[in-house]
């Protein structure tokens, strides 16, 4: 049966309307590989585990039993093998929402969109994400060398507020609880609120880990609340942070990709956690220089429970 283009974008097809992805939205490489990632849909396993430190995908791999594809492009290096029977891919993102905002759109592009017709597959595939990271804690009560799974990210980037559906996924009155307490700054991105995927987070996590809340920062200094020589525009933001409670919870930690995983998961569908090592406590002022082995302990941990 014929196709009928409507407005460039739409294809009818029978009763069914398919999505069409010109080449200025999806930038497919001459070799069919994805834009930045230059990866192929067959080099992308189910089971997808991020690090922020290019460095690290190897360490990852290490634990491998098989590798089948190891591809480089920028700061994004990917590694697919197999650990005990499970086919994993561990993918560098390098640091900020902005680089998870390429990741995860290129990663379900691999999955759910045919890379030839350039139209979303009949059949979705679901793919299962967990982010390894470094973290600074926010209680004073929380270890060096923790681990600590998020089960609330919050993002403090406004990355997710570009993409429609964004509070059908988040928790919107921890979201009013939270700037209210903080006073937020009506100069800054307004906050957004993701729960990760609880199965994941209770398959993943056990006594040997901590649960928590999340800040994901857009920087390293100022939106963390550090202060070098210029001075921020909320000297007490720390502070506030620390004592603001929700319920049962208490923000526990910063990083800075967690956020964007969680909510551009949950809107395209996949299953995604973060779980990060505690290599600092920014209340007790206090760090670890030589953390390798705790990240070490952490990649074997998650690679026997994913």
């Amino acid at each position: 049966m014929r196709s009928f283009p409507l407005l460039g974008i739409l294809y009818f097809n029978a009763s069914m309307i398919m999505k069409h992805f010109p080449p200025s939205e999806l930038i497919i490489n001459s070799d069919g590989s994805i834009f930045h990632l230059h990866l192929k849909p067959e080099q992308l396993a189910d089971n997808v585990i991020l690090v922020g430190d290019p460095d690290r995908v190897a360490l990852v791999a290490t634990y491998f039993d098989t590798q089948e594809c190891s591809v480089s492009s920028r700061e994004f290096n990917t590694i697919t093998g197999t650990y005990k029977g499970k086919r994993i891919s561990v993918i560098s993102t390098g640091i900020g929402t902005d680089n998870i905002d390429i990741v995860m759109n290129e990663l379900d592009a691999l999955s759910n969109i045919d890379l030839d017709t350039r139209t979303e597959k009949i059949e979705f595939r679901q793919l299962t994400i967990i982010r390894i990271g470094t973290s600074g804690g926010m209680q004073p009560e929380i270890p060096l060398g923790s681990f600590l799974i998020s089960e609330k990210s919050i993002g403090f980037d406004g990355m997710l507020n570009f993409y429609a559906g964004r509070d059908t996924v988040s928790d919107l009155e921890f979201e009013e609880a939270m700037k209210k307490h903080l006073n937020w700054n009506k100069q800054l991105a307004a906050p957004y609120v993701v729960d990760a995927d609880k199965e994941l987070v209770n398959r993943i996590g056990d006594d040997d880990m901590l649960r928590g809340v999340t800040i994901s920062a857009n920087g390293f200094y100022g939106p963390q609340g550090r202060v070098l020589r210029i001075n921020l525009a909320d000297m007490q933001i720390n502070n506030k942070i620390e004592s603001f409670v929700y319920g049962k919870y208490k923000i526990t930690n910063y990083e800075m990709e967690g956020s964007a995983i969680a909510g551009l998961s949950k809107l395209m569908g996949h299953k995604a956690m973060t779980v990060c090592c505690i290599i600092a406590n920014r209340r007790v002022e206090a760090a670890i220089t030589d953390y390798k082995p705790y990240i070490e302990n952490l990649v074997k941990t998650v690679l026997d429970r994913i």
